[in-house]
């Protein structure tokens, strides 16, 4: 019995893992855009940055939110704590725009395809728009990290790096040497 119980323990994950892979988007038909989930969505909307700054969040280019959440431990003064006030203000109103116009064209690429009248030139036509956006959007993220760059001193970088983790000393970090 022991055995048998062991042995769905074991396949369990195999079969579940297989039955998604076979459909992965089951369920997501139901979406208003099918291109967004609704996290996706709100993370748009809400300015988040989603990951589109890692290549400065991971390379010592801290961004705003984070050193304004480890003011403390960073000792920014008061000049500092203003102006990364104001980048994440500046990347907030800039993001959430751009996340309101992604939205806005990945619906109305759905409709077009909901109601069957996409062809391949307006089709080609509005994934660059998208593309386009999507660029625009990381691109407002990844300055809003080298203006709060040039923000912090350099021991304060070190220091943010550290606090968050992606020193050579956290376990599982790779740095380059630069």
């Amino acid at each position: 019995m022991k055995t048998i119980a062991l042995a769905l323990l074991l396949i369990a994950p195999a079969t579940a893992a297989l039955a998604q892979h076979k459909q992965p988007y089951a369920g997501q038909e139901s979406r208003a855009i099918k291109a967004l989930s609704e996290q996706e969505a709100a993370d748009l909307l809400a300015g988040r940055g989603m990951g589109l700054a890692k290549a400065a969040e991971l390379n010592s280019y801290p961004g705003p939110l984070h050193a304004l959440e480890l003011r403390e431990q960073l000792g920014l003064d008061a000049k500092q704590v203003a102006a990364l006030e104001e980048q994440k203000r500046r990347m907030a109103e800039a993001a959430v725009a751009l996340g309101r116009q992604i939205i806005a064209a990945e619906r109305d690429l759905d409709g077009l395809f909901a109601e069957r009248r996409i062809d391949a030139a307006t089709l080609q036509a509005k994934a660059e728009e998208i593309g386009r956006m999507q660029g625009r959007l990381r691109a407002v993220h990844l300055a809003t990290h080298l203006e709060t760059r040039s923000t912090l001193t350099d021991a304060q970088v070190r220091r943010y790096d550290a606090l968050r983790g992606y020193t050579a000393n956290a376990p599982g970090q790779h740095r380059h040497k630069h």
